[in-house]
């Protein structure tokens, strides 16, 4: 099995890639709980 090696650039674009994507994903976990919470909420008033 052949090992690929990346260089400087490339790691540091992963990387950043990866940054993105975690963000990304947070905010995501963060609307649909902000949503769960206001559906919830509405719901007990009633």
């Amino acid at each position: 099995m052949e090992l690929v090696s990346l260089s400087d650039a490339q790691r540091k674009s992963r990387r950043g890639r990866n940054i993105a994507l975690g963000v990304v994903l947070f905010g995501l976990v963060a609307v649909f709980y902000v949503v769960t919470l206001i559906k919830f909420s509405s719901g007990m008033m009633q």
